[in-house]
């Protein structure tokens, strides 16, 4: 009980737990990624995969996973960053450059996660909790939600799609770094590979952020 405690109180157990939680949430929003991209094959393929996301009986452990995969990430980011804060409280004179060098995505990782906390919060409301239509199946003939309707009215608002947009392009940023970190975090890394994992990275979010970027441009310029 004690090496366990000793592990959560700890920067590299916190830090490992931060980069364990963030991957979970990266498969995550790859998934939701993909799907999203349903709206390309229109409503009838777009609403029966919602109604088959909300009727799955896995669907309460898995949100009851990634909301305490998203607390933890997020409060325990917002540890380390205000313990090194801390223990760090001047900055340095000179920043350093290179791979020493601490970039601008790396320095505003936690900025960036409160961002992203605001937005899932919004989304939800919007999306989750938002307006229910009903939609009879061609398939089943079934009456479910016709979430592609909804979709269309949100992304109708060009004021939406533009806080959307960049939102997306944040997240796109957090995974540019995130992705990558957690591996070498986790001990995945060898200098042989880290160039590698690094790009890796970076080609991972550049497709989770342009794939959630093209429905709100889809919808907005095609409906």
């Amino acid at each position: 009980m004690n090496r366990s405690r000793s592990y959560f109180l700890s920067s590299i157990g916190r830090k490992q737990l931060v980069g364990v939680t963030g991957l979970i949430l990266s498969g995550f929003v790859l998934l939701h990624m993909l799907g999203n991209l349903l709206i390309f094959c229109g409503p009838e393929t777009y609403n029966m995969y919602g109604h088959k996301m909300v009727t799955n009986p896995l669907l309460y452990p898995a949100e009851a996973i990634l909301v305490l995969a998203f607390f933890m990430h997020l409060g325990l980011a917002l540890r380390l960053a205000l313990s090194n804060k801390q223990a760090r409280p001047d900055s340095y004179a000179v920043n350093a450059e290179g791979e020493k060098g601490t970039g601008l995505i790396k320095k505003t990782l936690w900025h960036q996660g409160i961002v992203l906390a605001v937005f899932v919060v919004l989304h939800l409301i919007t999306f989750k909790y938002g307006a229910h239509y009903d939609y009879v199946s061609k398939t089943t003939g079934e009456t479910i939600r016709d979430l592609h309707r909804l979709i269309v009215e949100i992304f109708q608002n060009p004021s939406y799609v533009a806080g959307y947009v960049v939102c997306l392009i944040i997240l796109g940023l957090h995974l540019s770094h995130g992705f990558s970190s957690a591996f070498r975090t986790l001990g995945f890394n060898h200098p042989k590979y880290d160039d590698k994992v690094r790009k890796l990275g970076v080609l991972y979010a550049l497709i989770v952020a342009i794939g959630f970027i093209s429905q709100p441009i889809y919808v907005y310029f095609v409906h």
